[in-house]
């Protein structure tokens, strides 16, 4: 698979761009420049709006000016966002960046995954290489926080300076792609509409999205905010959550397995084997406050997420219909998007209520998923 040059300039970049030195420390790193917590929680709020916003408009523009020059305008700007991040001081300056980066967000949804997986030189291959391409985003990640505390201490700026080094050899990778060859050059006038219709009139594409999105926000919540308040309930020391963040991480790389698992059980059953085991992964953690059995929960989640999203790429790029594959994906990550949205809004109610019940409520999330991709297998075959 990496004979193709595209495959590995994209594996290389997603290495690079993984590199984010300030990683550990990102929170105190833009407290030290000024900027406090209710002003940390705006900056978000706005850049999730505008990448919301922009979704769309970019996956039209990706589909006109070709994928090529879309990953080479969204790595420049990437690194630039580096740039001010590094050198920043004050709210102006950490909104440009802000800014940036949901252009940047925006701007790459669907472009990065439709481009590998047009570039996959093999059909059979394709779920394996982006098991490989989620792998080396989290090699770089796990390298950069091991990294950090080896060499950066509490230097902060050093750290922007090395982050804004690695997205600078992502930027110059960018330069050497190629536009796949497989990639459809149909032109549509009003192809926006006629994408949105096309998804829209599909139930069972609908329900696919639905599932994947549940599990996928439920997987993000759990294994990022509400697993250290767990860890807490199971009085495990704070000096351990590095230690326990570094194991989830290592963890990512046994998705590279998502395509043996799926060819020995089949794509149905898998999706539903790893949904499932997120919804157990929720019990677990809602019943319990033993430390052995909270890790044990939160990894299991973790490795089914990392099992599963190689899938959920390869069936959504799968599932596109018409020419502008990107403005197609752009409007499935909408859909997505504002459904993550929503669900945030209702784990944070929850998790106010208690934290058991955030976790009940995560079960529920994944029993559904599981519920709603059976639904769609069912009027895939029925169609067929």
């Amino acid at each position: 698979m990496f004979k193709n040059k595209n495959v590995r300039l994209l594996c290389g970049m997603e290495l690079q761009q993984g590199l984010v030195f300030y990683m550990p420390i990102a929170t105190l790193y833009r407290q030290a420049a000024g900027i406090g917590l209710t002003q940390i929680a705006l900056l978000e709020s706005i850049s999730l709006i505008l990448s919301l916003a922009l979704e769309m408009p970019w996956g039209m523009v990706a589909d006109w000016i070709g994928y090529k020059n879309t990953m080479r305008v969204c790595s420049t700007l990437f690194f630039v966002s580096k740039v001010i991040f590094w050198r920043a001081d004050g709210f102006g300056a950490f909104l440009a960046e802000r800014i940036l980066l949901a252009v940047v967000i925006s701007g790459l949804s669907g472009v990065d995954s439709a481009m590998l997986y047009l570039s996959c030189p093999k059909k059979e291959w394709q779920q394996q290489l982006f098991a490989v391409y989620e792998g080396l985003g989290t090699a770089g990640m796990l390298a950069a926080s091991l990294l950090y505390s080896m060499c950066f201490g509490n230097d902060y700026r050093l750290a922007g300076f090395w982050t804004m080094i690695a997205y600078g050899a992502a930027m110059v990778l960018s330069f050497f792609l190629k536009e796949p060859s497989k990639l459809m050059q149909k032109k549509e006038k009003g192809s926006l509409l006629l994408v949105i219709r096309s998804v829209l009139v599909r139930p069972e594409l609908l329900l696919l999205l639905f599932a994947f999105g549940c599990f996928r926000e439920t997987h993000q919540i759990v294994t990022v905010f509400l697993n250290q308040l767990q860890y807490g309930r199971a009085q495990i020391a704070v000096a351990w959550l590095g230690v326990l963040s570094a194991g989830m991480q290592v963890l990512g790389f046994l998705g590279m397995l998502s395509g043996r698992l799926t060819k020995a059980l089949g794509e149905c059953k898998t999706a539903i084997l790893l949904m499932g085991c997120g919804a157990l992964a929720c019990v677990m953690l809602a019943l319990t406050s033993s430390p052995a059995v909270s890790i044990f929960g939160v990894g299991l989640m973790s490795l089914a997420g990392s099992l599963l999203f190689p899938l959920q790429a390869v069936t959504e790029n799968r599932q596109v219909r018409t020419a502008a594959r990107a403005t197609e994906l752009s409007v499935y990550a909408m859909l997505s998007d504002s459904l993550a949205a929503g669900i945030n809004v209702v784990f944070g109610r929850a998790a106010d209520v208690s934290l058991p019940f955030a976790f009940w409520l995560g079960a529920g999330f994944c029993l559904a998923a599981c519920a709603a991709y059976m639904v769609q297998a069912c009027g895939e075959k029925n169609i067929r």
